[in-house]
């Protein structure tokens, strides 16, 4: 059975969807099927694997509210092994329709677990935002991966995501757990990335990661292209870095 990932951080502009991305695009390259679901109403993961979002016949939205399965939703995408779950604004709507739904905090759960067979790991990219659809997410996922910026505000409103986690363990999900956390944006030359780093440490321990994704316009500029970006710049700093991730990912997870 496939285990289930949700990239959370209600922080926004954090390398989040870039991260689920591209560690989903290495992983799969690492002979492993990965199916990643765009959870986010933005519908940048989407939209960065070149899937023109406001001409989907179905998506997460569908999916949800049970007009179609999610094996309807599902499309294949440039990457050997990796599948996309698309989505769209559509999914905004959501927050308000799922709230007359019984237990509509497990209806992605419910809806996934047609799928789960399916893949070796499925990546949940979630909404900047702890609303709703993220509590889906979390609900649905084995365990959460915390993209965090390299910058001064990096830990504002990290507690509220590390309680709205704890609250999930205690009355929803008792076996999810922290995966890890990833440093995104990182800039060696600035004495304000290595002291948020310090924190971060302090914070989470061996829990992080030990490769930072640094600050590369290489990886900014892959999603307007529709590529994930080891078939945008594979030399890159940044690609060369996700690249490393994937292989401690799939190491953590016991998969060598």
């Amino acid at each position: 059975m496939g285990k289930v990932f949700a990239f959370s951080n209600q922080k926004g502009g954090v390398g989040k969807t870039t991260t689920a991305i591209n560690l989903a695009t290495y992983v799969a390259r690492l002979n492993k099927k990965v199916l990643l679901i765009d959870f986010d109403p933005q519908g940048n993961a989407t939209s960065g694997f070149g899937i023109e979002k406001n001409q989907l016949e179905s998506s997460c939205y569908d999916m949800l509210m049970e007009s179609c399965n999610i094996a309807d939703v599902i499309k294949p995408t440039v990457i050997e092994n990796l599948f996309i779950a698309p989505s769209n604004i559509d999914l905004a709507a959501a927050e308000v329709d799922l709230v007359s739904v019984p237990f509509r905090e497990s209806v992605l759960k419910r809806a996934i677990a047609s799928v789960r067979n399916e893949y070796d790991y499925i990546f949940i990219d979630c909404p900047p935002s702890l609303g709703l659809i993220t509590l889906n997410a979390l609900v649905a996922s084995d365990a959460v991966i915390i993209p965090i910026q390299s910058e001064f505000f990096a830990l504002e409103g990290l507690s509220q995501l590390m309680n709205t986690i704890k609250i999930v363990k205690q009355r929803l999900n008792p076996d999810i757990y922290i995966n890890g956390v990833i440093l995104t944006m990182y800039d060696i030359r600035t004495t304000m990335s290595k002291q948020v780093t310090e924190e971060i440490y302090k914070y989470f321990g061996d829990k992080i990661y030990t490769v930072p994704v640094p600050r590369n316009i290489k990886l900014v500029e892959s999603p307007s292209f529709g590529v994930p970006i080891v078939m945008h710049a594979p030399h890159s700093s940044g690609a060369l870095a996700y690249e490393t991730l994937a292989k401690q990912f799939l190491e953590r997870e016991g998969n060598k």
